[in-house]
């Protein structure tokens, strides 16, 4: 079984939605993690990450969360906090990951040690990249994970040449470049 990974979910298709995506990708461009910290972009995979679920000791849940906060608020919940809410809950790809957790359950299968790291978006809209409230809140978004990270005892150090977030926004309107 392997040790941990970093799961990033939703859509950059709808503008704040995908802030985790990009977090994901901005962390494996900018910092390199020991151990080895694998970095999935789940995307809008939802139901389908369930093996992933089932290939790893603890998995940290990246996603743009929809809480009554002011947008840009940061939220690290235990995923325990949230199972058996997966047939009610938010957009399609968070009732996806939380109903993996009810279908371990329901599985007999043990449940990784796991946790969500939210961020309250400013707008949902069909659009490419993040509103200015996402961007300005970006690197603490970013800092709260590599904080968790640290926690759970994972060692990061910051990549040489670093990649901005205007670039990896960048390389998802033009894939060609990535």
């Amino acid at each position: 079984m392997k040790q941990l990974a970093l799961l990033s979910v939703g859509n950059i298709l709808e503008f704040d939605d995908g802030v985790a995506v990009y977090a994901s990708q901005y962390l494996e461009k900018n910092y390199t993690f020991s151990p080895q910290t694998d970095i999935v972009n789940g995307g809008v995979e939802g139901i389908n990450l369930l093996n992933l679920f089932m290939e790893y000791k603890h998995i940290i849940i990246l996603d743009a969360i929809e809480i009554d906060d002011k947008p840009g608020s940061i939220y690290h919940i235990p995923s325990k906090e949230l199972t058996g809410y997966g047939l009610n809950s938010g957009g399609a790809h968070e009732i996806g990951v939380l109903q993996c957790f009810d279908i371990l359950e329901l599985m007999g299968k043990e449940i990784p040690k796991s946790s969500i790291i939210g961020i309250v978006p400013q707008k949902i809209d069909v659009c490419i990249g993040l509103s200015m409230t996402m961007q300005e809140t970006f690197s603490t978004y970013i800092d709260t994970v590599i904080t968790v990270l640290q926690k759970e005892g994972i060692q990061v150090s910051k990549n040489e040449h670093p990649v901005s977030l205007e670039a990896i926004i960048e390389s998802f309107k033009n894939p060609v470049s990535r």
